[in-house]
């Protein structure tokens, strides 16, 4: 499965973007889709994942909404409020496990820059 991802940019702080993610194959039900995220020189961090029910990292709750729309085979990342401390680039991920942990996720997207300025 290959995952193409989209919507990344620069905001000034405060401001907002949403990121899209289409897997090349459906069943969003049978997976769960996943973003992650790489800052320079720090490891990859969970983000928010999705598949009957959501969870999100405690730094990005009431600021990030993960979602899906079935009907365009497309999931996406709404970031609002964003902070410079956001700035990184974002992955999209699917895999057959609800979870936080990159290593559970097999199909990975090629990455969106988000870089937040002050």
């Amino acid at each position: 499965v290959q995952l193409q991802a989209s919507g990344g940019g620069s905001v000034q702080a405060g401001g907002s973007l949403r990121l899209s993610c289409a897997p090349s194959r459906r069943a969003f039900n049978s997976y769960a889709t996943a973003w992650f995220r790489q800052a320079p020189g720090k490891e990859r961090e969970f983000v928010a994942v999705i598949r009957w029910t959501t969870n999100y990292a405690e730094s990005v709750k009431g600021r990030f909404t993960i979602s899906r729309d079935n009907d365009k085979n497309t999931f996406y990342l709404q970031m609002n409020d964003l902070t410079p401390e956001d700035t990184a680039i974002y992955y999209c991920a699917r895999g057959p496990h609800f979870s936080s942990s990159a290593n559970d996720f097999t199909s990975w997207g090629q990455g969106t820059q988000v870089t937040v300025s002050s």
